[in-house]
């Protein structure tokens, strides 16, 4: 039906419509999620398109992991824009779709890998796991950067490939291990070895951040932040390894 110029649904026109059920639409009603625009004077729900447009921003930040709480208080902000929460979203996905990615990568590995009498590789298996919980734990580090940050990262995903990625971690894991070792035995950071450790961990940075300032800002707001990380996070390295590398990189500046 047209009410001044606007076409209106019924809720059942509307569900089929937009591919939720009438259930759903009732619920969010009742949580103040998607009030319908207006009422028929029996009391029947009636929906617009631009009823449409709110319930694709419900659906895609639930698929996204946020609470329908969490969703109300987003869409209920006077500041929202529904320009930048589809630039928003689509950075989100974008990652996400990275991280299936991994994730899909270590699942076909294992099916390859699997012994003839069908008895799992424990090591592959534990690789998918470190793989999901890895991604899943990364959630929280978006607070530390710029929307332009966020942005940059999500475009960054999407274009490097996931064994370059898995590669990266290898190569930050032995870098460490090496910096540690260098700590362990006394190691001078103003020495040929200190300087070229502190070389490859520059060039490992660099490659996560492509030398974006955004990104680079992020990342030195969030290692500055270290004694808030989530409990669940495991710190990479020491404060003795960090403090051997900022001794060898402003080594490297004197010189």
């Amino acid at each position: 039906m047209k009410q001044e110029g606007e076409t209106l649904y019924q809720a059942h026109e509307f569900a089929r419509r937009s591919g939720v059920t009438v259930r759903t639409l009732h619920h969010y009603d009742r949580l103040g999620l998607l009030k319908p625009s207006r009422y028929t004077q029996a009391g029947y729900r009636l929906y617009s398109e631009r009823d449409l447009a709110r319930l694709q921003q419900i659906v895609t930040l639930k698929f996204i992991g946020l609470s329908l709480k969490e969703i109300k208080g987003i869409l209920s902000q006077k500041s929202f824009d529904l320009a930048t929460a589809l630039s928003a979203q689509r950075e989100i996905i974008t990652e996400k779709r990275r991280q299936l990615g991994l994730a899909i990568k270590a699942i076909e590995k294992a099916e390859k890998v699997m012994v003839p009498n069908g008895e799992p590789d424990w090591e592959t298996f534990k690789k998918i796991i470190e793989v999901i919980n890895m991604q899943s734990n990364m959630d929280w580090t978006r607070k530390y950067y710029s929307d332009d940050a966020r942005e940059e990262i999500a475009k960054r995903a999407g274009t490097i490939p996931p064994e370059v990625i898995e590669q990266g971690q290898r190569d930050w894991a032995a870098l460490i291990k090496e910096v540690e070792s260098a700590v362990a035995g006394g190691e001078d950071p103003a020495s040929a070895r200190a300087q070229a450790l502190a070389g490859r961990w520059v060039s490992l940075i660099r490659g996560f951040t492509g030398g974006s300032p955004a990104i680079q800002a992020g990342l030195n707001k969030m290692y500055a932040d270290k004694a808030n990380w989530p409990a669940s996070f495991p710190k990479p390295y020491g404060d003795e390894v960090e403090a051997f590398i900022r001794q060898a990189m402003a080594a490297s500046k004197r010189e």
